[in-house]
């Protein structure tokens, strides 16, 4: 079974560049051209890493190094997972399930809990659809991994419990670290709390922006067996992305099988 033979990426891919809040309805104002890209320092305060930050998921520059300390960045099988990352949005997430429907396929929510505590609704839709959630923070913080074991915990129970506010039985055994900022002890506090972490294989970057034409070229370019492909359904506009959408369900379910990641921790 896919939850049983998933294993961590021997060799990582991309990390992304900084992050943002959930703050406000647009997450992915990135920092201006040329601007130095690094990950927050172990001792950078709460006031340096924290909702300040801006930017998304899955840009090309490098956050916390390569090291992915053990997140999954593929299925381990020849299955091939789709995830949306930030949602839920009442504007884009209905869209998105409306597509998934139409073609059959189960996905992967990455929430970020104070969205799921503001749309309950958009919570229940996604499971009663049969796909997966994921844990993606309460704030959408990429410095979450810099800070104590009890501020990580804190956020991520938090976080579970918003979703479990919507579907009380949900099961949660995933979690993504808001850009892709992986350190030792947000893996080993996400892991005590029963979550594997998640990373990715497959980024076009459509936080960016780039329209659905690039969009879709990259996906169906460097889609492949075991693949796990990030694309976001909130954190502005993500016209592009549903588009890309529409041209990327017919291929990809033509060329592999596609599931949503397993809720069995085993």
């Amino acid at each position: 079974m896919l939850g049983r033979s998933l294993v961590p990426d021997q060799t990582p891919r991309q990390s992304t560049g900084v992050t943002t809040s959930a703050d406000g309805p647009h997450y992915a104002d990135q920092p201006s051209v040329g601007e130095p890209s690094r990950a927050p320092s172990a001792s950078a305060s709460a006031a340096e890493t924290g909702p300040a930050e801006t930017g998304q998921d899955g840009s090309g520059r490098v956050a916390g190094g390569d090291n992915l300390f053990g997140a999954h960045a593929t299925t381990g099988t020849p299955r091939l997972a789709l995830t949306f990352d930030d949602g839920p949005d009442p504007r884009y997430t209905p869209q998105v399930l409306a597509l998934l429907r139409e073609y059959d396929v189960r996905a992967t929510f990455c929430v970020v809990g104070e969205n799921a505590q503001n749309h309950p609704d958009l919570i229940q839709s996604i499971v009663d659809d049969g796909h997966t959630l994921c844990n993606h923070s309460w704030h959408h913080d990429v410095g979450l991994g810099t800070r104590s074991a009890d501020a990580i915990r804190s956020d991520l129970l938090r976080t579970n419990a918003a979703i479990r506010a919507a579907v009380p039985n949900a099961p949660i055994v995933w979690y993504r670290q808001p850009g892709g900022a992986w350190t030792y002890p947000v893996v080993s506090v996400a892991r005590q709390l029963g979550m594997t972490p998640l990373h990715w294989s497959v980024d076009p970057s459509d936080w960016e922006l780039p329209g659905a034409t690039k969009i879709t070229a990259t996906v169906l370019s460097q889609a492949a067996p075991g693949s796990v492909v990030l694309l976001h359904d909130a954190g502005g506009d993500r016209q592009g992305t549903m588009d890309a959408l529409r041209r990327i369900l017919p291929d990809l379910t033509a060329r592999f099988e596609l599931e949503a990641l397993p809720t069995d921790p085993t």
